[in-house]
């Protein structure tokens, strides 16, 4: 039987007037893999800031006792000391500096008081074996991939003699290759006596590794699963997640399509810093007025190039071909133009290129669509205020009030702010990246519920998913891209994961 290892007990934490938790209770045993769930906003990245001492003893109410002994930990030191590492979802690394300088930041290795470079490069070498990355320790941590990125924060975990690893939502950037290949490595630091904690949206991905769950609703910790003892329900966590039974992760609809809404054709974009070499390779594809359409493919196909180069050529060079709306061709050559035609583009990257993290709510809706609220250049406040609090009562924002920055909320309530910031422009075509990455299940079915609602107006949707059986309960037809080309279609009765990854292997262009 294995011991306890975390014991937390009667956590409370607020910010101000709000509660982020009221009454969290967490207990890990030595050597398991711990998942956590819970709806975005429910506190568990805020627990697990608690824990790794991010938010110092003092700043809550409760206690913590970490193998067999209370810590009040002042600090990220504090915690790493006991043998507690925190992988964040926004990596932690330096881009600038080796893989080497980033694993031993802050405690360099050095003799006299010099670092021994020979002696520094043979450790981490001997780190990334052990995480199984293939790079060498000198590569700049700019030139590695996400997937590989996160690795490296575990080698760098390891190299602090970590005994209690906490990952939040490791695998929610990740395509579904590297996905598995991190999975495998928190077996493996099991098997190694390492314990984890990990925090997750994905639930197959936790019914694979978890030995327990601990599902956490409005601040509480409210059902504890052991799975050695049954097999992880995925019924059981949603409905402890949202606090009701969702019978269909996807709401019904009834597809009302039109006439041919967005055409475009013979599309071909180069790559901005390799000149005469197109990444997106003579398109062409069309979407009906109330169709909801996704394009499915591998992580670096070319999906999120596509969809910014039509967004007023946000990406590329020498972008050749049409675009039409309507039947009328349409220029798109700036954001601003794109915008006025009626297309808007909701980004993959919501925190760095999607929202003004330090702005509040009410004004990062209002951001792309000021004209509508200006009289002679001047922002109607009144009214800026009246479409804020509209959206965050019909998308169900929560927050105190709108002047709450969004870098406050949760990683749901952000990707809500954007789906209203373009809602507001009132968009002919809407075009989603990833909408619901790093997002629970409760906020997926209202985002779900948000793209129907935009189809049923006589518009039309492109949605941009990883995640296949997304794609595959939300759209009318879906694309499939390889290589920067469409090398499959189908109307979503006749898709499957299967003939989408097919498609994506035969790799034959479509016409």
């Amino acid at each position: 039987m294995s011991t306890k290892l975390l014991d937390m007990r009667g956590i409370k934490k607020s910010f101000g007037a709000v509660k982020a938790l009221s009454n969290v209770n967490l207990q890990v045993r030595s050597g398991d893999i711990h998942a956590i769930c819970g709806e975005n906003g429910a506190g568990k990245s805020t627990l697990m800031k608690i824990l790794s001492g991010v938010y110092p003893h003092g700043s809550y109410e409760g206690v913590i006792h970490f193998d067999g002994a209370e810590r009040k930990f002042s600090g990220l030191r504090d915690s790493e000391a006991s043998g507690i590492c925190i992988i964040h979802q926004e990596l932690a690394l330096v881009p600038t500096l080796s893989v080497t300088e980033n694993l031993f930041l802050g405690h360099e290795v050095a003799r006299y008081g010099v670092i021994d470079w020979t002696m520094a490069h043979q450790r981490a070498q001997a780190l990334l074996d052990k995480v199984g990355l293939s790079v060498l320790p000198q590569m700049l941590v700019s030139e590695l991939g996400i997937g590989q990125q996160q690795l490296v924060e575990i080698a760098k975990a390891l190299a602090k003699d970590v005994r209690l690893l906490i990952l939040d939502e490791p695998t929610a950037s990740l395509h579904e290759r590297d996905s598995d290949r991190l999975l495998e490595l928190m077996l493996e630091l099991k098997s190694r006596g390492i314990t984890s904690i990990i925090i997750s949206h994905k639930l197959n991905e936790i019914a694979r590794v978890a030995d327990q769950v601990t599902v956490i609703r409005d601040g509480s910790t409210v059902d504890v699963i052991d799975c050695r003892d049954q097999a992880l329900s995925e019924n059981r966590v949603v409905q402890a997640m949202v606090g009701r039974e969702l019978a269909d992760r996807y709401p019904s609809r009834t597809p009302d399509v039109g006439e041919v809404l967005l055409d475009v054709r013979n599309w071909s974009v180069e790559h901005p810093e390799r000149p005469g070499h197109d990444l997106i390779r003579n398109i062409s594809f069309h979407v009906r007025r109330g169709e909801v359409v996704g394009i499915a493919g591998l992580m670096g196909s070319g999906r999120t190039e596509l969809a910014m180069s039509l967004f007023g050529r946000a990406f590329g060079r020498n972008i050749r071909g049409s675009v039409s709306l309507a039947g009328s061709e349409v220029d798109v050559s700036s954001v601003r133009k794109a915008i006025d035609v009626g297309l808007a583009y909701a980004t993959e990257d919501r925190k760095g290129a999607g929202l003004v993290l330090g702005d509040g709510i009410g004004r990062n809706i209002s951001l792309a669509s000021l004209k509508s609220l200006a009289r002679r250049w001047v922002i109607n406040d009144t009214e800026e205020v009246e479409v804020g609090e509209g959206y965050r009562h019909s998308l169900r924002i929560r927050s105190p009030d709108l002047r709450q920055p969004v870098e406050h909320l949760s990683g749901g309530n952000q990707q809500k702010v954007v789906l209203a910031k373009w809602l507001f422009s009132n968009p002919e075509v809407l075009i989603l990246d990833e909408p619901t990455r790093g997002i629970d299940v409760g906020a997926k079915y209202e985002i779900y519920g948000v793209v129907n609602e935009v189809a049923s107006q006589g518009k039309c949707v492109v949605m941009i998913s990883s995640e296949m059986p997304e794609l595959l309960g939300t759209c009318d037809r879906i694309y499939v891209m390889n290589e920067g080309r469409f090398v499959g279609e189908f109307p979503v009765a006749e898709a499957s994961q299967e003939r989408i990854m097919h498609a994506i292997m035969k790799n034959e262009v479509i016409q």
